[in-house]
C-alpha cells in the first residue's frame, strides 16, 4: 500500500486515518482491541482520537484515549503507531478551552492515558474565540520543545484564526501546524472547498476530513423514511433530500461500476482530491473495515468523478 507523508513532517502514514471516537461508546475495550488489531494486519497505522473521547458518554471523556493506550503498551507496538490526539473540546465539566494552563494540563493527562511519552500529531479540536493566538501558540511551542508533541494540528478553527496563528509563529519563531482537519465529505463541501482549500495551499497543510461518511449517510444505510428513526438518524435526517438522494444515486452507480460498496467509493472520491492526505472514518464491524481497506484501491476515472461532483455540487 501507498505510503504518504504528513506535509512538513517525517511521518508516513496509510492513507486512511481510523476515528477513535468509537472506542468506549460503541465499543468495548475487548471490541476495540479486536478492530484495531484487523486495521493494522490491514496494513494502515494511523489513529486518531481527542481528549474528551466520549465526554457525551460519562460527562469528562478520555475512554478512547485510555483503550488505546491499554492496546498500545499490550501489543508493544508504540513505535508502528502514528496518534493524533486534541484539545480544546468541551465536556460536562469546562467548556471548549485552549489556554496555557487547559494545553499544559491536558497534554499530560494525554501522555498518561495513552502510556506513551509523546504524541505524534495535537490538535486545536476547538476555538475557544477568547484566548490570545499568542497564548495557544507559544502553549503548543513549549510542549513540542519539550517532546511531548512531536508536531501540532489544527481542527475546528476560523480560516481568520488560523491565518493569525501562522503570523504569531512566523515573528516568534514557534512551531506551526502541520495538518488541517476540516469537515468535509460529498454532502458537505462547500464550507472546505470556498474557505479552506486556499488556507491548506497556502501553508502546504495535510488534509484529514472527520465525518467522512457523512456520519453514515453515504454508506447508503439511509434509504426510506423509518431508516432515520434512530439516534444517529435522526442526526443526518437534513440529508435525506432530493440532493442526499441524488448523490447515494451517484454512489451506487459508480459503486456497481467498480464492483464496490458506496462508502468506499465515497472514500476513494476524498482520496482521488490532491489536497486529501486520509480521510477519518470508524468501524464497528469487519464488514466496515473491508469498506475501509478497499478505499485506498480504487481509482476512479474522470467520469466517475465529474458524475459524483455534478451530484454534490
Amino acid at each position: 500500500m501507498e505510503k504518504r507523508k504528513i506535509k512538513n513532517t517525517d511521518i508516513e502514514i496509510a492513507p486512511i486515518n481510523f476515528g477513535g471516537n468509537v472506542f468506549g461508546w460503541t465499543l468495548d475495550e475487548k471490541q476495540s482491541f479486536e478492530i484495531l488489531d484487523k486495521f493494522v494486519e490491514g496494513g494502515f497505522n494511523f489513529i486518531d482520537t481527542a481528549d474528551t473521547y466520549a465526554w457525551w458518554v460519562n460527562g469528562v471523556g478520555g475512554q478512547s484515549e485510555t483503550i488505546i493506550g491499554n492496546w498500545l503498551k499490550v501489543r508493544n507496538n508504540r513505535e508502528k503507531i502514528v496518534i493524533a490526539t486534541k484539545v480544546g473540546s468541551q465536556t460536562k465539566e469546562h467548556g471548549y478551552d485552549i489556554s496555557r494552563k487547559h494545553i499544559l494540563q491536558s497534554v499530560d493527562e494525554s501522555l498518561k492515558r495513552l502510556q506513551t511519552d509523546y504524541i505524534d500529531l495535537y490538535y486545536t479540536h476547538f476555538d475557544d474565540d477568547k484566548t490570545p493566538v499568542e497564548e495557544t501558540m507559544e502553549a503548543y511551542n513549549e510542549i513540542v520543545k519539550a517532546g511531548k508533541v512531536r508536531h501540532i494540528a489544527v481542527s475546528n478553527v476560523s480560516p481568520a484564526r488560523i491565518d493569525e496563528s501562522f503570523a504569531v509563529s512566523d515573528k516568534n519563531g514557534y512551531v506551526k501546524y502541520a495538518a488541517l482537519q476540516p469537515h468535509y465529505n460529498l454532502l458537505e463541501r462547500t464550507k472546505f472547498e470556498t474557505q479552506y482549500a486556499p488556507i491548506v495551499e497556502k501553508y502546504n497543510l495535510s488534509v484529514f476530513p472527520y465525518w467522512s461518511l457523512a456520519a453514515g449517510f453515504l454508506t447508503g444505510k439511509y434509504r426510506k423514511e423509518e431508516d432515520f428513526n434512530t439516534a444517529r438518524g435522526e442526526g443526518i435526517k437534513k440529508y435525506f433530500n432530493e440532493k442526499g438522494l441524488g448523490i447515494l444515486d451517484a454512489l451506487d452507480k459508480v459503486a456497481a461500476k467498480h464492483n464496490s460498496q458506496p462508502a468506499t467509493i465515497a472514500l476513494a472520491w476524498l482520496l482521488a482530491n490532491p489536497l486529501i492526505t486520509a480521510p477519518i472514518v470508524s468501524a464497528t464491524s469487519d464488514r466496515q473495515l473491508q469498506t475501509i481497506f478497499d478505499a485506498p484501491k480504487i481509482k476512479l476515472d474522470s467520469s466517475d468523478i465529474d458524475l459524483l461532483n455534478q451530484a454534490s455540487k
